[in-house]
């Protein structure tokens, strides 16, 4: 999938693109940082206390800077008696925070920053122009789709309206790469946006230095990699944000332990008590916390085995190539690389009529996110780390609109191969309701669904697994040949070659039996036979 949710200008409002791909690929969604921020800050008193164990200092809790919008609700307009903000408060503190962010990341400002106030209805107008302006519908429908065949969202979810609604009400502040302009919501006082314009004019002086949205499509087509990329961006900002707000307590995200950990049950309660994102898709959920909880562990890891801010260039030279990298920063510093997995040439092996919806790399995170869809998140976070690399494919009959998948995953060892076999093949029960004809062999996995002709297949061999959903047995048995995998085991070959001889009741009923189980019958054990 691509990634779920673009990020649609970078910062304090908005999050990055999901790949579900996301099932990696496919939407990017945009958070308001606003939220982030707002938890962050909620935090801060913590993180100092904690900051100050660690570092063998007696310093009380950082006083919380100025007030933040409350956490899990959109900030809301001043009410009728408070005057407005003049545009010069609001300059004034942009310039100072530029030059305080640009000393503390050592990062030049190049070149002056447009910076204006905006109103709810025209950063609306942006999100819908910049959602316009990146994919065109059939993109976008293709992404929608992709997230339905893996089970991550509803049938005919409006997930570019949703996704609308919900930015728009949490956006506090914004910075457009292609403008180089950077935006706040007028509803909020200059002298409270302090603490998200730190984190919106990060991206502004990254964006100066690293050119941030070049960076982060330039690893387009993978999803799953660019995914990672959004982490970066948002990771580090929203790192950069922490030492802001601690900079009067001499305390850096260095010093601290993981940062995330301090404010991921905050977040959670935070969405849960917001209308749209309480009632959001698991999926949508996880990846608009993605690049912010995810992304700033991995950038404060990146710091801690570095020189700090003076060596955030580094991580602009040699990007993290996989979500799996950012969920493990250990991968990345030893610089451990995913399996290239590539799925064959279609031609011939699907319906010509049918459309190839989206081809690209599911990732260690979507990978997740599929299994905490159905098997939960404590099995979810066992299993999906041992993901290696991935290709899928996704495909539309236009005529029934009958959606396929093909996911081609390399595990760790044949032994995590196995594994995934068993709990998936659990995972793929539960997503299809029905089902019927259901065979299981050693490593092999099927079962018809309610659709004539469109079968379930998982199988595994060695440290590789096929999963293919809505093909045909032909079909299924053409892919497994291009991959260059032997037959699988099929009902039919388990059938005994006919005979003229005659068969005891008690053979029949062991037959039977076998037929139905895959496992093997022992006749001593099953059935006294005399």
């Amino acid at each position: 999938m691509s990634q779920v949710v673009e990020n649609k200008g970078r910062g304090a409002g908005l999050i990055p693109t999901l790949p579900v791909g996301v099932p990696a690929r496919v939407l990017s969604l945009l958070l308001s940082i606003g939220l982030a921020m707002a938890l962050c800050i909620t935090a801060a008193p913590t993180m100092a206390r904690q900051a100050g164990q660690v570092a063998a200092q007696a310093s009380a809790p950082a006083a919380a800077p100025s007030a933040a919008p409350a956490p899990g609700r959109a900030a809301e307009a001043p009410a009728a008696k408070s005057p407005p903000i003049p545009n010069p408060e609001f300059l004034r503190a942009a310039d100072e925070v530029l030059a305080q962010m640009s000393a503390l990341l050592h990062l030049p400002i190049k070149h002056p920053l447009k910076k204006s106030l905006r109103s709810k209805q025209e950063i609306r107008a942006y999100l819908v122009r910049e959602e316009q302006e990146d994919k065109d519908e059939a993109q976008r429908d293709a992404d929608r789709k992709a997230l339905e065949a893996f089970g991550l969202i509803p049938k005919h979810f409006p997930l570019d309206q949703f996704l609308l609604d919900t930015l728009t009400e949490q956006v506090a502040g914004l910075y457009d790469p292609k403008a180089g302009k950077f935006y706040i919501a007028d509803w909020i006082p200059a002298d409270q946006q302090r603490e998200v314009m730190s984190h919106e004019l990060t991206h502004a002086l990254e964006d100066q230095s690293f050119h941030i949205d070049s960076w982060i499509k330039g690893a387009r087509p993978n999803d799953d990699a660019e995914m990672a990329r959004d982490a970066v961006s948002e990771g580090s900002a929203l790192a950069a944000m922490v030492d802001y707000v601690l900079r009067d307590q001499h305390t850096t995200v260095r010093d601290l332990p993981d940062v995330t950990e301090m404010i991921r049950t905050s977040t959670v309660a935070a969405m849960d008590q917001d209308t749209n994102l309480a009632k959001a898709p698991l999926y949508i959920r996880d990846g608009l916390m993605f690049p912010y909880l995810a992304g700033t562990s991995f950038s404060q890891q990146f710091l801690k085995a570095h020189a700090g801010w003076t060596d955030l260039k580094l991580l602009f030279e040699r990007p993290p190539v996989s979500t799996q990298q950012i969920l493990h920063p250990d991968l990345y510093l030893k610089n451990v690389a995913p399996e290239k997995v590539a799925l064959p040439a279609w031609k011939g092996l699907v319906p010509a009529e049918w459309k190839l919806l989206e081809e690209n790399v599911l990732g260690e995170f979507g990978l997740e996110e599929v299994l905490k869809q159905f098997l939960g998140p404590d099995r979810a976070d066992r299993l999906s780390p041992a993901w290696a690399g991935d290709r899928y494919a996704v495909f539309e009959d236009p005529k029934t609109k009958d959606l396929s998948l093909v996911m081609y995953l390399a595990l760790d060892n044949d032994e995590d191969a196995a594994r995934f076999l068993g709990q998936y093949s659990e995972a793929l029960e539960l997503k299809y309701a029905t089902r019927r004809e259901l065979f299981r062999r050693p490593n092999f996995f099927q079962f018809q669904t309610d659709v004539v002709g469109r079968g379930v297949y998982l199988r595994c061999v060695g440290a590789k697994c096929l999963a293919v959903e809505g093909f045909s047995r032909e079909r299924y048995n053409a892919i497994v040949r291009a991959i260059g995998w032997p037959a699988a085991p099929a009902p039919a070959d388990d059938m005994p070659a006919p005979s003229t001889a005659r068969v005891k009741p008690e053979e029949r009923m062991l037959a039977g039996l076998a037929a139905e189980n895959p496992r093997r019958y022992d006749a001593s054990a099953s059935l006294a036979v005399k």
